[in-house]
């Protein structure tokens, strides 16, 4: 594959008030396909995000004091932006995150929440409680928290950042964004495009930094007195850390954590579409999502069917560069994440797995893993448990509806789940039973900008998307008023 040169709206430093910060530390960005480096990028220093929230403080009540026609005006050019240089930012994604371009043309396709963030601030209605007393008018309204830290993850480094920051700019809120260490590129450019669209200087910042520098930035932006939000996607364990240091300052908080996704095909599905459900579901991204099939379950008595089909669809994916024709299944995001799938795997099949690989991966270059099958999974395997985050299929078989609804929610985890079935009362059943807070019946795709994206359990606090998004950046005042009869 060619080298690679940044757009030339992107540089690998902070973006602080409006400015490019150097700094005199950088760490590397690497290329997950090719495991070289892209450049290296300003590690930033408690001074650094210090001087971020400040920035976001002050420019905050200017920006929350501005009409809301003002605010969708720049919004909207925000997302115009976007849509003009979306195949720089589809490329900018692969080279750096990893996924085919496909992908990531399809996720530069979410900057819809920005439309409809823009378009939700304009129902930011109030509340008038008619005779509440005698003489007495009671008005409820809403206001923005405040400033707001978003902490992202690197699988989905453009829509995990519009989904926050868009909702948050639209209530009239600042934000402070520390994105993953792996994927700063993509932030730097967002940023930069919302500075061009006319982004205040002040509202949205970026404050990039190494892995070595996560506790201490984290430490800061979750514990500042300033700070009123913090809106986080990433694992569970994290995600009770970051709850623990709100609660010094009584923070509002929402946590999009992990996953253990169950896929449950019965007897009486399409065996075809189940295929094509399990396959866009489990492999996207290579399986590196927090929705994606984890568990898949299927019906006893079509279940050779089933992975014969499985098979047939795996054996034609190409592994590669996600900037390769061709390409279905790019690299994992990092060597570690290699070692733990790999981990998993190694784990599965010394405790009596049957592993089928229908195709193969690359063997040099990058953080390839091909897809592969597992059956005969028992539940003290690793792969039952973990969230596997990469192209496991774990396949389970299951004879009765009961059964497989407790397996599927014998989980500390309840952010996504899946299931197939012609049959409507079955599915009018089994959708009731789910304890997921997301759920597909005879789909793989239940993401969209006007649903609420969330879970229950330990995946998480608050929802994302969806007509209340907004409302996650606000908080509620009224004002009763008494006058003379």
């Amino acid at each position: 594959m060619t080298s690679y040169t940044l757009p030339s709206f992107v540089r690998p430093h902070a973006f602080i008030n409006g400015e490019w910060v150097h700094s005199s530390s950088t760490f590397p960005v690497f290329n997950p396909a090719t495991a070289t480096k892209i450049c290296d990028v300003s590690d930033v220093t408690n001074d650094d995000v210090m001087r971020a929230i400040s920035s976001a403080y002050d420019a905050q009540k200017k920006w929350a004091n501005m009409l809301v026609s003002e605010r969708a005006t720049i919004l909207n050019k925000w997302r115009d932006l976007i849509i003009e240089h979306k195949e720089l930012l589809a490329e900018l994604m692969t080279v750096e995150q990893g996924k085919p371009l496909a992908e990531a043309r399809a996720e530069i396709g979410n900057a819809d929440s920005i439309h409809w963030s823009v378009e939700e601030s304009y129902r930011l209605y109030g509340k008038i409680i008619p005779e509440l007393r005698e003489n007495v008018r009671a008005e409820i309204t809403h206001e923005p928290v405040g400033v707001v830290a978003a902490i992202t993850p690197w699988n989905f480094p453009h829509s995990m950042i519009t989904r926050k920051v868009a909702p948050a700019l639209a209530a009239g809120c600042a934000v402070v964004l520390k994105p993953a260490e792996d994927t700063p590129l993509c932030a730097l450019a967002l940023a930069a495009l919302a500075h061009q669209a006319g982004v205040p200087s002040g509202v949205f910042n970026v404050v990039s930094c190494s892995r070595a520098r996560v506790a201490d930035v984290g430490n800061i932006l979750t514990t500042h007195e300033k700070i009123r939000k913090v809106s986080f996607t990433g694992s569970t364990p994290v995600g009770k850390m970051i709850m623990a240091n709100c609660a010094g300052t009584v923070k509002n908080i929402s946590l999009e954590l992990g996953g253990n996704a169950p896929f449950i095909v019965f007897e009486s599905a399409d065996l075809d579409r189940a295929v094509d459900g399990i396959m866009a579901s489990k492999f996207r991204n290579a399986g590196q999502t927090c929705i994606c099939a984890n568990r898949v379950y299927i019906a006893d008595k079509i279940y050779d069917q089933m992975v014969t089909k499985l098979k047939d669809k795996i054996k034609n994916m190409v592994v590669g560069d996600g900037r390769d024709a061709g390409t279905i299944l790019g690299p994992l995001i990092n060597d570690k994440a290699l070692a733990k799938v790999s981990a998993i795997l190694k784990d599965a099949r010394d405790k009596g797995a049957v592993v089928t690989e229908p195709c193969t991966a690359p063997t040099d270059g990058g953080y390839f893993k091909s897809p592969v099958l597992v059956e005969s999974v028992s539940a003290h395997m690793m792969i039952a448990s973990e969230e596997i985050f990469g192209p496991l299929l774990a396949l389970y078989r299951f004879d009765d509806e009961n059964q497989v609804i407790a397996a599927a929610n014998d989980t500390q985890f309840g952010l996504a789940a899946y299931f197939y079935t012609k049959d409507p009362l079955q599915a009018h059943r089994v959708g009731q039973k789910l304890e997921y807070g997301m759920i597909g019946c005879n789909t793989p795709l239940i993401v969209d900008s006007g649903l609420p994206f969330g879970g229950r359990k330990e995946s998480g606090i608050g929802r994302e998307g969806g007509p209340d998004s907004l409302h996650e950046f606000m908080e509620i005042k009224y004002i009763v008023s008494q006058f003379a009869a």
